[in-house]
């Protein structure tokens, strides 16, 4: 006799789910209440105003620079913490993460006083002529230390997973340290990158308070969408609420892209061996 379930089995208990759809109403009841409370009538008209094009045209600018520059900048870090070893790691990785515990306004004071006219290196950079604080490099350094981490983990853990077994085999071939991470880690590590890449725009596009506190909310030159949101709520809550809409709408669509359609994180498949060959004719290049 063959028993056959009438349902899959999930091995969830009923109260797990219950507290399930308890937690998922907690975060859509919200976003249901923007779209019910939107002007739909003068919906369009009010994300095409001037100031709201000018800032969403800012925030989708300074967002791909800073994920570009949480790149250039996270890809070493992330290597050195998951490869290297060496005293004061885990300090140093507790410092590097602690932007995602910190309220974005005491990153803005910090990086103030690091950049800012009286800051540890403002001084300097206002001698040779360049301005930092308050300025639209401002607002991408914001969203940097904001963004960073998310970055950081994302790779660090991609790095871990995938082991260093091809890197290891390729150095016993002869590649030299830069072969081997360009031509082996690279590939292992680029859909951890990606997903790190698209979760630090995201969280760039969203910065608030780190850059209202460094930037400051100049129309055109360091006015977020989040910020004329924030402006437009005391002014006109219509043009706030429509905002608010694009701004989630934007985002969902973001984190839609970073967790692909299997509802995973994109890139956190199987890893896969490298397939481009190390050597030829017998010799490493």
């Amino acid at each position: 006799m063959t028993f056959r379930p009438r349902q899959p089995y999930t091995g969830i208990p009923r109260w797990v789910s219950g507290l399930a759809v308890l937690a998922a109403l907690v975060v859509v009841l919200p976003l249901v209440a923007i779209v019910a409370r939107v002007n739909w009538g003068n919906f369009i008209p009010l994300i095409t105003s001037e100031s709201a094009l000018e800032a969403l045209g800012l925030s989708l600018r300074t967002s791909a620079a800073s994920t570009l520059l949480c790149i250039v900048l996270g890809v070493p870090l992330a290597l050195v913490l998951a490869r290297a070893s060496f005293p004061f790691q885990r300090l140093l990785r507790s410092l590097v993460l602690l932007p995602l515990v910190l309220p974005p306004v005491v990153g803005g004071i910090a990086l103030l006083y690091t950049f800012g006219r009286q800051g540890l290196l403002g001084g300097t950079l206002q001698v040779l002529g360049i301005q930092i604080a308050f300025s639209t490099t401002a607002v991408v350094l914001a969203q940097t230390f904001v963004a960073l981490p998310f970055l950081v983990v994302s790779l660090e853990g991609a790095l871990r997973i995938g082991g260093q077994k091809y890197e290891a085999v390729a150095a016993t071939l002869g590649a030299s340290p830069g072969t081997v991470f360009r031509r082996v880690t690279l590939p292992l590590i680029l859909p951890g990158l990606a997903s790190g890449a698209v979760l630090s725009f995201a969280r760039s596009l969203g910065e608030f308070g780190a850059t209202l506190t460094f930037a400051g909310s100049l129309q055109g030159v360091t006015r977020t969408l989040p910020l004329e949101i924030y402006l437009q709520r005391e002014t006109d809550p219509d043009a706030a609420v429509a905002l608010s809409l694009v701004l989630v709408a934007v985002a969902v669509a973001v984190v839609a892209l970073a967790y692909g359609r299997t509802g995973a994180p994109a890139g956190r498949g199987p890893i896969q061996r490298p397939t481009a060959p190390l050597t030829t004719g017998g010799s490493v290049r």
